[in-house]
C-alpha cells in the first residue's frame, strides 16, 4: 500500500501527519517507508535524519537525478533508503537539490520514475507513506502517480476550504491522465477546536459538499506536537498516552480498517 499525504496549501500538517502515521505503522510491526519529497525536508528532520550527515548522493533527489540522461536508467532504489532510530521505520530523505532538479526532470518527462522506484521497493515494505510539497508541482504529481491512495489534510481554515474543490479537480484530472487506480481516501480534519464556531462551520461545509469523505477522527491542536518536532520523536514514542497521540492512533486504525475492507 502506497499512501500520499497531499494538499496544495501549506501549513495544513502534511509532514506531521505523514510522520506520525508512519511511526504508528512501524510500531505496529509493519515494515514502513516514509518518502520525503518536500524540499524543506521537514519529515526527514522530524525523524532525526539530517542530509549533512548522510553519505553523499543518498537522498531522493539523488535517486531521481540518476535517471536523467540519454541512457538514464533507474538505479537500485534500496541504496537510497536509510534506517531511522525507530524499529521498522525507514526513510527516503529529501534534499534542497530537489528545487534545482525539478525543471530538468520535468523537461525530460521523468514523472513516472518515482512510481517505478516505489514499485521495486514494495517487496521490502508493507506500508509506504509519501510526504509532498505544498503545491501541485512535478514532485506532487509524481507522488500521486506512484500512490494507491491520497490522504488530504484540512486545517480548519477558510482558505483551505476554498482550495479543496480546486484540489479535487487536479486529482481527478491526474487520475484520468496518469493513474486510474488512485483513490481519494478521505479528508483528515487537523488542528480542530471543538469549542470554536468557525472550525465547526467549515467542517460542516466540507461534509455538505460530499465530494470526498471525512474521516471520523479529528486531530486537535496541542503544544505537544511542537515538542514532538523539537525532540525529533513521533508522538507514539514521545507521549503514547497523550490525547493527540490517541487521535492519531484512532485515525491510523480507520485507515487500516479500510485496508481490510478493500
Amino acid at each position: 500500500m502506497k499512501r500520499v499525504v497531499f494538499n496544495q496549501k501549506g501549513g495544513v500538517g502534511k509532514s506531521s501527519i505523514s510522520v506520525n502515521l508512519a511511526a504508528i505503522s512501524a510500531a505496529r510491526g509493519y515494515r514502513t517507508l516514509l518518502v520525503d519529497l518536500d524540499v524543506q525536508g521537514n519529515s526527514s528532520h522530524y525523524l532525526g535524519v539530517d542530509e549533512a550527515n548522510l553519505p553523499e548522493g543518498k537522498t531522493v533527489a539523488d535517486l531521481l537525478k540518476q535517471t536523467v540522461g540519454w541512457f538514464g536508467s533507474m538505479p537500485a532504489p534500496e541504496q537510497f533508503v536509510h534506517k531511522t532510530p525507530f524499529d521498522n521505520l525507514s526513510l527516503l530523505p529529501a534534499s534542497p537539490v530537489l528545487a534545482t532538479l525539478e525543471r530538468e526532470l520535468e523537461m525530460r518527462y521523468k514523472i513516472y520514475k518515482l512510481r517505478d522506484a516505489l514499485k521495486t521497493l514494495e517487496s521490502e515494505f508493507d506500508r509506504i507513506y509519501i510526504d509532498t510539497p505544498p503545491n501541485f508541482n512535478f514532485y506532487s504529481k509524481s507522488a500521486l502517480i506512484a500512490a494507491d491512495k491520497v490522504l488530504i489534510p484540512f486545517d480548519c481554515d477558510g482558505f483551505s476550504a476554498q482550495a479543496i474543490s480546486r484540489l479535487m479537480d487536479n486529482l481527478l484530472e491526474l487520475k484520468a491522465d496518469h493513474n486510474g487506480k488512485l483513490e481519494a481516501e478521505g479528508i483528515v480534519v487537523n488542528q480542530f477546536n471543538p469549542q470554536a464556531r468557525l472550525p465547526q462551520a467549515l467542517v460542516a461545509e466540507l461534509a455538505a459538499q460530499d465530494t470526498v469523505p471525512l474521516f471520523a477522527t479529528y486531530l486537535g491542536s496541542s503544544v505537544k506536537m511542537k515538542e514532538s518536532h523539537h525532540q525529533q520523536l513521533p508522538l507514539i514514542h514521545l507521549a503514547p498516552g497523550h490525547k493527540l497521540t490517541g487521535q492519531f492512533v484512532s485515525l491510523y486504525e480507520e485507515l487500516e480498517a479500510s485496508e481490510v475492507l478493500a
